[in-house]
């Protein structure tokens, strides 16, 4: 059986800290109109650098859904 190479997993290892990973994803549960469970997760996995590029752009995206969803719809 062949060993896996070592700098390939170094090689995979950096190009993920370098990139990053997102993995965002939303579940929820209802039965009859009834919300029984919600779930959010966001993993990410990245560089200081890279986290830090992002971070402020992300701040501004779920700044915006929280004030899209406290602003009442305009009525028709």
């Amino acid at each position: 059986m062949a060993q896996p190479d070592s700098s390939s997993l170094a090689e995979v290892l950096d190009r993920v800290l370098d990139k990053g990973i997102v993995v965002d994803a939303f579940a929820r549960i209802s039965l009859v109109g009834i919300e029984i469970l919600t779930v959010e997760a966001r993993v990410v996995v990245a560089s200081v650098d890279t986290f830090l590029h992002y971070a402020e752009e992300i701040a501004k995206i779920e700044q915006a859904e929280l004030t899209a969803r406290a602003t009442p719809e305009a009525e028709v």
